[in-house]
């Protein structure tokens, strides 16, 4: 059996386009009266871009060898008895604790005409394309009546959103955060890089703000953490010897008052008795307190420093959505499409219409 190769002829094709002129000219205006419909009601969004680069915890014994493993893209863990690796921060982002958590973030657009919580900010005051807005009612409507969720818009303000157990509207909210806000780690260089995208650019500013030092203080509630359990422990030890001192510094000088001019030799051991019980609960008293010094400075040791790279700026050109660029890539993908359709059939062996009407 023979295999009949089928040759697109390239002269063909272009005979074949050239006599189509006006079907490309016809699908080019409607493509672009159809794009500019579409793209142009659509609401400009900003982004504010931060970056920190945050101090290595812990000792790293094996500190060249992770240099070295890190300048060719790998991290072999050097951050001594870390369990929470930069790596791994983009993944805080994501969870719901720390999402819900930005709900209560105060926020201000940048014409000073609304002050409110980022919530209420994302649930009402969102711009909508026009024409996609009657269609967003309809199913807002269409949730209401089947939602078990009875709560009003007015009690939602003043609720506690509690990330264990979120309404329906309180998840899709989350959902909108989760997509506006990212967080990208360096593998080189642990170089942490934030991101906020939002339709107004002094609130992407401060939410981006708001997200350094969220994760700032998070990073140095994790690395404090042993210590600062270790000072609090030492600080109830401190406060026992404490009063166990003043307690015995009472007994003391009471004793002594009463007994001032006792020559009894009862009332002379009783006195050295309490001199030294004194003396013992005043050395551990002053024990503690320089372990409890100690303790401090180990906390203070363990507090991590941060370099603010990159603060935020309110971003003065939007990022999106890029209207023209949008347009021409629907021209070229509708030009492919049409001349893709028209060159349907066009081989070797059976004429074009073209060229049976040339023969006949």
């Amino acid at each position: 059996m023979e295999n009949e190769k089928r040759i697109i002829d390239i002269s063909k094709v272009m005979r074949r386009l050239k006599s189509k002129k006006k079907t490309f000219f016809k699908v080019w205006v409607v493509t672009f009266i159809l794009s500019c419909i579409w793209i142009f009601p659509q609401p400009r969004f900003y982004i504010c871009d931060v970056k920190l680069a945050p101090e290595s915890g812990g000792e790293d014994v094996g500190g060249s060898i992770s240099s070295l493993a890190s300048s060719f893209g790998f991290n072999l863990g050097g951050g001594g008895n870390d369990a929470i690796y930069p790596t791994l921060y983009p993944d805080l982002f994501q969870s719901p604790e720390f999402l819900v958590g930005l709900f209560d973030i105060q926020v201000t657009t940048i014409d000073g005409k609304l002050t409110t919580d980022y919530y209420t900010y994302l649930y009402k005051h969102q711009k909508q394309n026009l024409l996609t807005q009657p269609f967003v009612k309809l199913k807002l409507w269409l949730s209401g009546l089947f939602s078990s969720d009875t709560e009003g818009a007015d009690a939602t303000e003043v609720k506690q959103h509690d990330p264990f157990r979120l309404t329906e509207k309180e998840y899709n909210i989350m959902l909108m955060v989760k997509n506006n806000i990212s967080c990208r780690v360096d593998r080189k260089t642990d170089v942490i890089s934030i991101s906020v995208k939002d339709q107004d650019p002094y609130i992407c500013a401060v939410l981006a703000d708001s997200l350094m030092e969220r994760l700032q203080n998070f990073i140095i509630d994790y690395r404090t953490q042993k210590a600062r359990l270790d000072l609090e422990y030492c600080q109830k030890l401190a406060d026992s010897t404490e009063t166990e001192y003043q307690k015995a510094l009472s007994d003391y000088s009471q004793y002594c008052d009463k007994h001032k001019d006792a020559l009894m030799q009862s009332s002379l051991s009783e006195r050295d008795r309490l001199e030294n019980e004194l003396s013992i609960k005043m050395g551990a008293y002053q024990a503690m307190m320089t372990q409890l010094q100690a303790m401090k400075a180990k906390v203070q040791e363990k507090t991590p420093a941060f370099t603010t790279l990159q603060s935020s700026t309110v971003p003065v050109k939007p990022a999106g959505p890029k209207r023209m660029l949008f347009v021409a890539g629907m021209l070229i993908l509708v030009t492919f499409a049409t001349a893709i359709w028209q060159c349907r059939g066009i081989n070797s062996n059976k004429p074009t219409e073209e060229e049976g009407d040339v023969v006949a």
